[in-house]
């Protein structure tokens, strides 16, 4: 560049014409370059903006790229709360919803949405500048997020006009973008994410930007929260009006929507609506009906937790047939074999599915499944899928009856079904201890999540090291060569290193996670954190007698009896002392509770939440001084339910416990 001033110009330029082909690409999905013209001109920018730090821009495209790394994030109180909806489950039910307004309102219009399944999420810009975006959390209280958000290319970093405002968006992962995705985790031998949902709420807490950039998420925005919209005031009258504005301003804002006054014009757009989940980019639950009238919105206010001028219209579980190719038995880490269907793939509820468990025998044969049928699939919570029933009526003779086999398929050992030689029904189990099945799945089990938590160990690397004889059990881990790992197939020196670094790191990881990574029958996560925090040692835990055991809250007699059988067992006893030499911590820490905001309250988790597992829900009443149980009673003080929620909900309920969701535990969870 000749002087400053054309330097200072010529990045502009590249920032704004790289900010006008980004917005043609991921929100008009209209683009007039191609990816070479673009990527010529961001890498310019990026070289320009390396060299002249001194005219950094928080809104330039460049920003997209990532690369903040946060220990944590800070929480937000959101400007303008961000509620939760009503839910309705038929049309009556809806038409009960409208018919309620329309008494008192006759001229109201309501506007009909699609309900778009993510993460919902707030912008605020200042002057035009985008500045915070935060997680919904409890609808008060949410968490910082900017960084992430800002690698969403779909969300204006800087709007067309220099306003200040705030909106409400939906962060998504586009069904495509989710099966590639998890095309890479498979060939990694990572764990599959369960849905789109899931996977846009576990990339948007990632504290490494650059992760939640890789993702590629986006975002519907669909409502607008504060602010100003026009630089002269104008207030808009209608909620479909600040949709149209948002979109003149840079935003992507909710496609198929419609604006309607009577009921059968309104059931219509929702059945059309659900007519189009397959052929969509992205996963829907339902459908948004809200008044359209912003005036009329105030007249008929709040509730306590929900708007009274809106509802979410849930449409029923996705169901689909497939045919039934096969069925095959899969060793468990205990022995147990589960029969699991072979499909031919089908996309239901967010991903393609190709198996699907059927749990046993005896529900095989109570819904007569056979091999060859056409079958019915739908997702228990929308993660985990079953075969639902049997289309009987497509039966054309050639299906057939499927058996438990009588030997293990793994290790070709007789196999002992726990009711009787035989039966049928009940449990089949292999019980030769050196079963190769059995021996992956234990090392599985200990590296996983919420054991010893391995990063990177999965069952494909674990079946290469087992092939090269190089681990026999899990206990053999912590004597790896990195040298000898890194010549296995697709390791190399770099992921043999990070692979043992992670080894030697879970070392570490505390008595309560060695205690359930150990795969004791009948211990879970719960009652091994309960086991710790009694025995405070795993010697003293292998002393404990069965009576001493039935004394720690959630360990009764079966639990207390499959803990005796494996300690008395001196194959498990050599196992711990090979951890204790390899140097793995054997003793629980004392660490204290970081508050007392809890402190006698006994919480139960059920179902599947939406921003965090159940472990770090566990966590983070552990933290606040509460404690976790894993059974309901009459001395549980909440129960904490998510979707599918069992047994333990309908227990609660029963008994007349409380139940709350993840959006009041983190409420309680919050400082005054």
């Amino acid at each position: 560049m000749e002087n400053r001033e054309e330097l200072i110009k010529h990045i502009d330029d590249l920032r704004k014409k790289i900010s006008y082909h980004a917005h043609r690409y991921y929100v008009l999905d209209d683009p007039e370059i191609s990816d070479f013209e673009y990527d010529a001109m961001f890498s310019e920018l990026l070289r320009l903006e390396a060299e002249h730090p001194e005219l950094d821009d928080p809104a330039s495209p460049t920003k997209r790229v990532g690369g903040a790394v946060l220990e944590g994030f800070q929480k937000v109180t959101h400007t303008y709360p961000l509620r939760s909806l009503s839910d309705v489950f038929s049309f009556d039910e809806l038409c009960a919803f409208t018919s309620k307004i329309r008494e008192e309102h006759p001229d109201v219009v309501f506007s009909v949405e699609p309900k778009i399944d993510g993460l919902s999420v707030s912008l605020t810009y200042e002057n035009g500048v985008f500045t915070v975006g935060a997680t919904r959390g409890n609808g008060t209280v949410g968490e910082d997020v900017t960084e992430n958000l800002k690698t969403v290319g779909s969300i204006p970093l800087r709007l067309s006009e220099p306003l200040s405002l705030t909106v409400r968006g939906e962060v998504y992962m586009p069904r495509e973008t989710f099966e590639k995705q998890n095309d890479v985790r498979r060939a990694e031998g990572r764990p599959l994410m369960a849905n789109p949902r899931n996977a846009a709420a576990g990339s948007l807490r990632q504290l490494d930007s650059k992760v939640a950039a890789s993702r590629g998420l986006d975002i519907f925005v669909f409502n607008f929260q504060g602010g100003s919209l026009y630089a002269d005031g104008h207030a808009p009258a209608l909620h479909s009006e600040t949709l149209s504005r948002m979109e003149e301003l840079g935003f992507k804002v909710l496609p198929h929507k419609i604006t309607a006054s009577g009921d059968s014009e309104i059931t219509a757009h929702i059945e059309a609506i659900g007519r189009m989940r397959d052929t969509l980019s992205f996963d829907i639950d339902g459908a948004v009906v809200k008044v359209d009238q912003l005036s009329l919105r105030e007249v008929l206010g709040e509730g306590t937790t929900t708007p009274k001028w809106a509802v979410a219209y849930k449409y029923p579980p996705e169901r689909k047939e497939t045919k039934l190719l096969d069925i095959v038995a899969a060793v468990g880490r205990t022995g147990v074999l589960t029969p699991t269907a072979v499909l031919e793939p089908v996309r239901i509820a967010g991903s393609t599915v190709s198996r699907a468990t059927l749990h046993n025998i005896d529900i095989i044969r109570e819904r007569d499944i056979r091999v060859g049928d056409t079958v019915i699939i739908q997702k228990a919570g929308d993660i985990i899928p079953e075969v639902a029933g049997v289309a009987k009526d497509k039966r054309d003779g050639t299906e057939k009856l499927w058996h438990m086999p009588d030997v293990c398929p793994s290790c070709g050992e007789k196999l002992v079904r726990d009711d009787g030689e035989g039966a049928e029904g009940g449990t089949v189990r292999c019980i030769n201890s050196q079963c190769p099945a059995q021996r992956a799945r234990n090392i599985e089990h200990f590296a996983e999540r919420a054991a010893m938590d391995i990063e990177s160990l999965g069952p494909s690397v674990i079946a290469l090291l087992l092939d090269a004889d190089l681990i026999r059990d899990a206990a053999d881990l912590y004597s790896l060569d990195p040298e000898d790992v890194a010549k296995l197939d697709r390791m190399g020196k770099k992921s043999a290193e990070n692979l043992v670094s992670a080894i030697e790191k879970s070392k570490g990881a505390g008595l309560s996670r060695l205690i359930y990574a150990l795969g004791i029958r009948q211990v879970g996560a719960v009652a091994a954190a309960a086991l710790a925090e009694r025995f405070r040692s795993i010697d003293a835990l292998i002393s404990a007698g069965e009576a001493e055991l039935t004394e720690v809250p959630d360990i009764g007699g079966i639990t207390a009896e499959a803990i005796r059988e494996y300690f008395d067992e001196p194959c498990n006893i050599d196992f711990i002392e090979k951890l204790r030499r390899a140097g793995v911590v054997m003793e629980a820490s004392d660490a204290a509770p970081t508050s007392d905001r809890l402190a006698g309250l006994t919480f139960v988790l059920t179902g599947t939440l939406p921003n965090m597992t159940r472990d770090e829900a566990s966590d983070l009443i552990k933290a606040a001084g509460g404690k976790v149980s894993s059974s309901v009673s009459k001395k549980t003080s909440y129960v904490v339910a998510g979707e599918a929620a069992g047994s333990k909900l309908d227990r609660a309920n029963a008994l007349g416990v409380p139940v709350i969701d993840e959006a009041v535990l983190l409420d309680m969870l919050q400082e005054d």
